[in-house]
């Protein structure tokens, strides 16, 4: 999340969750790729939605759950009628954690922020 406090201030923060040795398991990217996989029904689709390959939306997703030693999604390949992707409940559960966790610390953050712009505008006023 960013918020301008300036024309020359920006506060930035990210939330990820990454095993313990350091990698990677779910992040923003993560989170918005289950959420698209989720609404299209569709990996293919969700990589065309972001603009990144399937194979590397495939790639992310396969990292996150050999991670986490579950399956987040559940892929039906091609046959007449086209393949689907769907959540499987284990990644519902993760997706709903995640944007739960998120939305909370989003909120913490909105509040904090309104404290450091209050600080830049008095230092603003000040020096008029």
């Amino acid at each position: 999340m960013r918020k301008e406090i300036s024309k020359k201030i920006n506060i930035h923060y990210k939330i990820w969750i990454e095993s313990s040795r350091g990698r990677g398991i779910m992040g923003d990217g993560k989170w918005r790729l289950l959420e698209m996989i989720q609404k299209k029904g569709s990996l293919s689709a969700a990589a065309i939605e972001f603009g990144i390959s399937y194979r590397k939306a495939g790639g992310d997703i396969k990292k996150a759950e050999y991670l986490l030693g579950s399956l987040l999604i559940d892929r039906q390949r091609g046959g007449a009628y086209g393949g689907f992707s769907n959540l499987t409940e284990f990644g519902e559960k993760m997706l709903i954690l995640y944007q739960s966790f998120h939305h909370k610390m989003d909120r913490i953050f909105d509040k904090e922020v309104t404290e450091v712009e209050v600080f830049f505008n008095k230092l603003k006023s000040k020096k008029k």
